[in-house]
């Protein structure tokens, strides 16, 4: 006899940055000198620890109980957050519809878009290589994935996802699309305002046969290297048919380093105000059905931080930006010394070395050496965002000597 409904999947969940990650930490407790722990998708500083912005928790330990213990004041949430979101998130010469939903993160965003846009035996379109929790976003609604080719030497595989769009729009009555950019995770790739225009350019030949949904993830936008310009790619959101819609996946947890808060946003644009009414409708009641309304405190600070603390703010942020840069910049630069092969890296968080074959034996082995990495399709992720910059000098070699041996 089983108490749950038919269609449940039942398959535990193989959460291998978790669960390496928790390996790593043993390890260090035996062996703190030599493990390598390149797994944790969180920024950390050079002696190890999470980074909790001052300018952001010194006013949030401030905030009243009261208002830390309150709903928000809509599902929908609170207006000044919906406000400050959209001025935050979207470049200033963006001039369409819109419509901003609060949500638990970035990925209550993603996952109500999939719900929202597809039903059961739909198929999106994900990238091949991509954060792995869309695909389970994906397969507990029953949604179908195809994905589309990311690279072409060292650009974006434009002709694949155009094949790929063109497929799935002969299947089904919509094509739904996920753009991780810019800072894509996990190899760090950003596209050109070039390949943006290229891309919308598809979506609207597209969007002559079926309706063309893009939900473009954004959530390490703030740690683009090129900080003023991050935002610029979106001006081509401007040239959108009637028929395309856009869903910007907003997420606090990178931005503003509030991973638990859960505080995120899914804004919708589009050309005409009713198609962005109907959706934000649906949203606002998947909202209210699942976890009804964000934290009231945690909206409240990411409005006071962006609005009113922001030069502090941006002063404090810049010092982990460089920070990044200067791990980023140390491995690709020895990885391209010793002909470790490295998916085409611009800014972010991580760096994902390229690897076809062998991969969870080379993982094994990394391991064995003190080495945590995490396993992605068609590679092994670093996370520079946590690995202290003593760390990384050598790092390639030992990785290039790794898979030679296999």
């Amino acid at each position: 006899m089983k108490f749950y409904k038919q269609s449940a999947n039942v398959t535990p969940i193989n959460d291998t940055v978790f669960k390496v990650a928790a390996m790593a930490k043993k390890d260090a407790l035996q062996n703190p000198e030599l493990v390598v722990n390149a797994t944790i998708g969180s920024l950390y500083d050079e002696n190890g620890k999470i980074v909790a912005y001052n300018s952001v928790f010194d006013h949030y330990n401030q905030i009243p109980s009261a208002i830390k213990a309150s709903y928000a004041s809509s599902f929908q949430g609170n207006p000044s957050f919906q406000k400050a979101v959209f001025q935050w998130a979207i470049d200033q010469n963006v001039n369409l519809a819109h419509q901003v939903i609060a949500t638990p993160g970035g990925s209550g965003a993603i996952s109500t878009s999939f719900r929202t846009f597809l039903d059961a035996d739909q198929t999106v379109l994900l990238p091949n290589i991509a954060w792995s929790s869309y695909q389970l976003m994906a397969s507990q609604e029953k949604i179908q994935v195809c994905k589309y080719e990311m690279f072409q030497d060292d650009h974006l595989n434009l002709e694949d996802i155009q094949t790929k769009m063109a497929q799935i729009a002969k299947q089904q009555d919509r094509v739904v699309i996920v753009i991780n950019d810019p800072c894509h995770n996990p190899t760090g790739y950003s596209m050109s305002k070039s390949e943006w225009e290229k891309f919308i350019t598809i979506a609207n030949e597209i969007s002559k046969q079926v309706p063309v949904i893009i939900i473009n993830d954004i959530a390490y936008i703030d740690y683009s290297y090129c900080l003023p310009q991050s935002r610029q790619y979106q001006d081509t959101f401007n040239q959108i048919s009637e028929n395309v819609m856009i869903v910007v996946a907003f997420s606090c947890s990178k931005s503003v380093t509030s991973y638990g808060l859960r505080a995120g946003a899914a804004i919708v644009l589009a050309k005409r105000e009713e198609n962005v009414e109907e959706v934000k409708i649906i949203f606002e009641k998947t909202a209210r059905a699942t976890w009804s309304n964000i934290p009231n405190a945690a909206m409240d600070n990411f409005t006071w931080v962006v609005e009113e603390n922001t030069k502090a703010f941006e002063s404090e942020k810049q010092i982990y930006i460089d920070l990044l840069q200067q791990r980023s910049q140390c491995f690709i630069a020895e990885a391209k010394a010793c002909n470790l092969p490295v998916y085409p890296y611009k800014e972010g968080f991580f760096v994902t070395v390229k690897l076809e074959n062998n991969i969870e034996q080379v993982h094994e082995k990394l391991m064995k050496e003190h080495i945590y990495t995490v396993i992605v399709e068609h590679g092994i992720r670093i996370a520079i965002c946590s690995l202290p910059l003593r760390q990384i000098p050598g790092l390639a070699l030992k990785i290039k000597n790794i898979i030679d041996q296999q």
